[in-house]
């Protein structure tokens, strides 16, 4: 199920984000990005609709995935 950015708490977005971008262990390059630019950049995906949060409710897991990952079943948006 889609849960809506804008519906979780800025402190618990914050630690959400923070949580994936140090879990993901993504390559950025020959450039160092710091944990905040990983962040902004985490946020400005969920604004524009590139990416989205998902709560798993067989796995009691949230993840955020690109939009275009998620299945039909988990399109219902929780607000």
């Amino acid at each position: 199920m889609i849960i809506a950015y804008q519906d979780i708490q800025p402190d618990t977005l914050e630690q959400l984000i923070e949580h994936f971008v140090l879990r993901e262990g993504t390559e950025y390059g020959d450039e160092e990005v710091s944990l905040e630019e990983k962040v902004a950049q985490v946020k400005q995906q969920l604004e524009d609709g590139s990416v989205v949060i998902v709560y798993s409710e067989l796995h009691e897991s949230v993840n955020i995935v690109p939009k275009q990952q998620v299945s039909v079943e988990q399109q219902g948006v929780l607000s």
